[in-house]
């Protein structure tokens, strides 16, 4: 593998330097270096970060390569700036033995744009009412450290507290889809002013609220982990927030669309905009938003969740629930947080790519930029702002709610250990 200098970005934000990738590991970080045979790579005013890592992806297969498979969905993950994803288990069949695991983390592997660590559900076919092959699962070539019914919710506490229980034994985490069904039957959309105007079910805050005190008190009453899917009310915040405070071991996530999008969307019923947990009110997304920049909400997850053109241009109440996210969230991240003075760049990267990969307890990435690490990293213009154009997306769906928007930042290179997945904005 050819060696290659980085000239001129500044890491995590600061002051501009060199950065010699030699094989699969960074070399050198100095003001200046000399290039010898390396291919240089001018990056004045470009902002070089470890490479982002998602706790929270849908690849879809096995089952839905309609919507995504691996090689595509990574794809998007490097375009967007990923080395890392986590593959959620609502495939079909669902990831909740070895066999599945398995397949996932070779599809990962042969596709070679970003690593995929596969993630095992909690239940046998998500469906609530007995336990996964946790152990099995862990066991197998695939590793699994962390567990979700995501799309689901484990909403049985004693099959939660036998989870968290079983996942101790090997420090795994227990990844919670928080939505309480029996008040969220027929919901629509965030229940409140809108909902009622619309004449669409509602949503409510306490359906996530109420999972989340239950599941932060299991998790201390056994001494184990859990992690928190895309909170979004900032009822959830304060019980995070709280939990923390007791020192309990909780983490949550925050997606990029509830960072910026508010329920005042769905006004126009157009479906691209129904997902789970629904778009909340402006009041919820500021909460959000301060929640992340003052780490009671330890990171960005994407949920991308592909579905082709005909499960979505459709009526609202047939919709499928979800949009893709991979290839927009670090621009979105930088929108909401970066130009809002409410995160720095070196807070990006602990948010993007330390915290996940710390949470998901995943080796060589989140790793600082520094002699010796992988060479997993992402090289951004944050100056760029243009358009959102789903037709350029290497994603196989397009269900984006920011067609059209004109967002900040474009990731121009990728290197996975070393070498480039994407060049000059393009995939190679």
């Amino acid at each position: 593998m050819s060696k290659i200098l980085i000239r001129g970005a500044g890491i995590l934000g600061g002051r501009p330097q060199d950065v010699l990738i030699d094989g699969e590991n960074i070399a050198e970080v100095a003001d200046t270096i000399e290039p010898g045979d390396a291919e240089v790579i001018e990056a004045a005013g470009r902002i070089l970060l470890p490479g982002l890592v998602d706790l929270h992806t849908h690849l879809r297969e096995p089952g839905r390569e309609d919507s995504e498979t691996v090689l595509t969905g990574t794809r998007a993950a490097a375009a967007g700036g990923y080395t890392a994803v986590h593959a959620m288990a609502n495939t079909f069949p669902v990831a909740d033995t070895a066999g599945v695991v398995e397949q996932v983390y070779r599809l990962g592997k042969e596709s070679g744009y970003c690593d995929v660590q596969p993630v095992g559900a909690v239940t046998v076919g998500l469906e609530g009412k007995q336990l996964a092959e946790l152990g099995a699962m862990h066991d197998s070539a695939a590793g699994v450290k962390v567990f979700s019914d995501d799309g689901k919710c484990v909403d049985d506490a004693v099959i939660m507290r036998r989870a968290l229980e079983y996942v101790k034994a090997f420090d795994g985490v227990i990844a919670q889809h928080a939505q309480e069904p029996r008040l969220t039957e027929g919901a629509q959309m965030n229940e409140g002013v809108v909902s009622a105007e619309l004449g669409l079910g509602g949503w409510p805050a306490v359906a996530e609220e109420s999972i989340i005190a239950r599941d932060v008190l299991l998790a201390a009453h056994v001494g184990s982990r859990v992690h928190i899917c895309h909170l979004s009310t900032a009822g959830s915040v304060e019980i995070v927030r709280w939990a923390k405070s007791k020192g309990w071991n909780v983490t949550a996530e925050v997606t990029p669309h509830h960072l910026l999008l508010t329920d005042e969307l769905v006004r126009t019923y157009d479906p691209v905009y129904k997902v789970n947990p629904p778009l909340r009110t402006a009041t919820d997304v500021m909460a959000l938003r301060e929640a992340l920049a003052d780490g009671t909400i330890d990171c960005v997850a994407t949920d991308h969740a592909p579905h082709p053109h005909e499960d979505k241009d459709c009526e609202w109440g047939a919709a499928a629930m979800g949009m893709v996210g991979l290839e927009t969230a670090l621009s979105v991240v930088q929108e909401t947080m970066v130009e809002t003075g409410l995160l720095d760049w070196a807070q990006v990267a602990d948010r993007m790519s330390f915290r996940p990969a710390r949470i998901g307890r995943l080796e060589g990435h989140g790793r600082p930029v520094s002699p010796g690490e992988p060479a997993n990293l992402v090289l951004v213009d944050p100056a760029y702002r243009g358009a959102v154009d789903p037709a350029g997306f290497a994603s196989r769906s397009r269900n984006t709610p920011y067609q059209g928007r004109e967002l900040p930042g474009r990731v121009t290179h990728t290197f996975l250990r070393g070498r480039a997945t994407v060049v000059d904005g393009k995939l190679t």
